[in-house]
């Protein structure tokens, strides 16, 4: 059997999310996060319909050299800086931007003797505590780094929020206050917002935005689903019905024998399972679209396969698309039977999905 299971991307809706962002935040430049290979999206399509970002945030300098591959231009940002004093004439020869959050990488730069200058941006902790300076070193570390000849003076200051997808939790409002209370008076842009601070916090905007989810259409909020906030889905993700098969009353399906037929049903089987990355734990219920019907898993996922209850889908026909998330079935909705985010499941979408672009 061969593999039918497509991911396809809708690079008019990349292109709609990003002016959409735009308009929402106001005077701020944007920084297009495609860490994840663009959240499981493709790294070098969306930075390719992405052209119109100030600037794009990755996870390694990796990412940074494919995008130079590719001719992007832009300020390229990497968000968790150098791992190593050799990362730093890479980061040079690139033209790439280091995020600086710990006294290690200070240390790197001290004894650094490269040029040009490397261009920087001076990470603060304001309650995320994962990665960043106290929030309290501010004025001595920038005063430090911009003492450095290895080191840009024009320096980014920026902080992550923890809770900015709760907009009734006074947290976010707590860390920008913070954040402002300890740079204040320091020359240099101010960077806060991810994705879900753009939505509830305006007061947050800064000179910068560092956007991710909302560009691919991807929920930022509980409950909800990136259309709820005007963003359309990016991705569509489907396969092929292989096979149609009537099942008794009282017989069982697949592994385990976990879903007992209530009637004598159709049962219908889609090339797609775990192997694709298909959530193994999205149980008996989770929908689907079987061409314009609804139909639903029935039993457990298995590696290449899916079981359908095909009773609410009578006319379907072996061949006929399956549609496991996309514009008209939210990934969000996936996620939540499968007990998991939608960042999760289009991140880790696998290399054995074909992929596609639809979209100029």
């Amino acid at each position: 059997m061969s593999r039918s299971a497509t991911a396809t991307i809708h690079l008019d809706a990349l292109r709609a999310n990003l002016a959409r962002i735009r308009g929402l935040a106001g005077n701020a430049k944007v920084m297009a996060v495609v860490k994840a290979d663009a959240y499981g999206h493709g790294l070098e399509r969306c930075a390719r319909a992405f052209a119109d970002a100030d600037a794009f945030g990755v996870a390694s300098i990796a990412d940074g050299l494919r995008l130079r591959a590719a001719g992007h231009g832009q300020r390229i940002v990497v968000l968790s800086g150098p791992d190593a004093a050799s990362d730093l004439a890479e980061m040079r020869r690139l033209n790439l931007e280091a995020v600086i959050h710990h006294d290690s990488q200070l240390a790197m730069l001290e004894a650094d003797r490269g040029s040009p200058p490397l261009r920087v941006w001076l990470k603060l902790d304001t309650g995320m505590h994962r990665l960043g300076f106290a929030a309290e070193r501010a004025g001595e570390l920038h005063a430090r780094l911009a003492s450095m000849p290895s080191v840009d003076p024009d320096i980014v200051l920026m902080t992550h929020f923890a809770s900015s997808d709760e907009f009734d939790n006074d947290f976010t409002a707590r860390q920008t206050q913070r954040f402002l209370d300890a740079t204040r008076g320091l020359p240099g842009e101010r960077s806060l917002s991810n994705s879900a601070a753009v939505l509830g916090w305006p007061q947050a905007l800064g000179d910068w935005v560092r956007v991710g989810g909302l560009l691919y259409g991807l929920s930022v909020a509980q409950d909800k689903t990136g259309a709820d906030s005007g963003f359309a889905a990016a991705m569509t993700l489907s396969t092929r019905l292989v096979a149609i098969h009537r099942i008794a009353r009282g017989e069982r399906i697949g592994y385990g024998s976990t879903y007992e037929c209530e009637e004598d049903m159709p049962i219908g089987v889609a090339a797609i399972g775990y192997g694709d990355r298909y959530p193994r734990s999205a149980p008996s219920g989770t929908p689907v679209r079987v061409g314009v019907a609804q139909a639903a898993i029935v039993g457990r996922v298995s590696m290449d396969l899916l079981t359908l209850d095909l009773r609410m889908a009578p006319n379907a026909r072996v061949g006929d698309t399956v549609t496991l998330w996309g514009p008209l079935l939210p990934v969000e909705t996936i996620a939540r039977h499968a007990g998991t985010i939608s960042y999760e499941l289009t991140c880790g979408v696998t290399r054995r999905v074909l992929f596609a672009e639809d979209g100029r």
